[in-house]
């Protein structure tokens, strides 16, 4: 019984434990793993001799499917049909020391998407990127970690540090036939246990900055370094949206092998309709690319 309770408080409560040495950040980031303990209460309570212990397990899996199950429903059951006019995003952490950013490009290219975001170019992969990209997209812009292209034009782009002092991310205005739109690429600060101020502090400026947004029409994109169970994410999903998988579950992104445990990578938006949101394999990539369409 006991046991069954501090799972569902931790389950519930996760972003309230104190973030000593990490601590926090580990149980944030590893919320929807949380589950794995309810199987094991079960199979306890199977064995139990007196009581009614099944019945205490139900409560940390009451707890996850309240926390969690409405995030794993796949979209597609929910998705409005694509409209005549879309847009389509392709957006992926291309780990600079992979040495397949070209790679990386090449498969994002292949989705179709109007818009590619890069985010952990260095000198080396900006130039193999853009080899690429620049015979696919019309308009581009690149500073610092990240870099935007575009099949429309990309008007007021500037560089952000977001506090950090160089540049991990910008913001534009995409020109689409339908109105502007607004998209922030995003490449945050690394967080390590017990080392994630500067992501914090990036965070927190960019959720401070989106309420200033003069666009009805706004994505934010890239590798956040924080899932979306992470406490400093959380302002952030208060103004913009995260949509489900269009096939359902997690979303996982990180790290593409052997197999991604958390969402560090996000697509998110407000004000216009989501019709899918996938997350593929591109290039060499320790991070999986996410690619989503909106209707404008």
């Amino acid at each position: 019984m006991a046991a069954s309770l501090v799972l569902a408080a931790v389950i519930v409560l996760h972003n309230l434990v104190p973030d000593v040495g990490g601590l926090g950040l580990v149980i944030d980031s590893a919320a929807p793993w949380l589950g794995l303990g309810i199987p094991i209460l079960f199979v306890l309570a199977a064995f139990a001799r007196r009581g009614r212990p099944w019945v205490a397990a139900l409560v940390p899996l009451v707890a996850w499917v309240l926390m969690f199950g409405a995030s794993i429903v796949p979209l597609k059951w929910t998705a409005p049909p694509a409209s005549a006019s879309t847009l389509t995003v392709a957006s992926q952490n291309v780990e600079a020391s992979s040495g397949t950013g070209a790679a990386s490009a090449t498969d994002l290219v292949a989705t179709g998407a109007e818009v590619v975001a890069i985010q952990e170019m260095d000198d080396a992969s900006r130039a193999e990127i853009s080899s690429v990209l620049d015979g696919a997209y019309e308009y581009s812009y690149q500073v610092g970690t990240v870099g935007l292209w575009s099949s429309y034009p990309i008007l007021n782009a500037q560089p952000w540090d977001l506090g950090l002092g160089w540049q991990r991310a910008l913001a534009a205005d995409l020109e689409t036939p339908d109105g502007l739109v607004s998209i922030y690429v995003i490449h945050a600060a690394s967080a390590r246990l017990g080392d994630h101020g500067d992501r914090d502090e990036m965070l927190k400026n960019l959720s401070d900055v989106l309420p200033n947004d003069e666009n009805d029409r706004v994505i934010a994109v890239g590798d956040f370094n924080a899932a979306s169970t992470d406490r400093a994410f959380k302002p952030i999903l208060s103004q913009l949206s995260e949509p489900n998988q269009s096939d359902g579950l997690f979303g996982f992104t990180w790290p593409s092998s052997p197999f991604a445990v958390t969402r560090l990578d996000h697509f998110l938006q407000r004000g216009m309709d989501v019709t899918s949101n996938t997350v593929i394999p591109a290039g060499g990539s320790d991070h999986l690319a996410i690619v989503a369409t909106v209707n404008l």
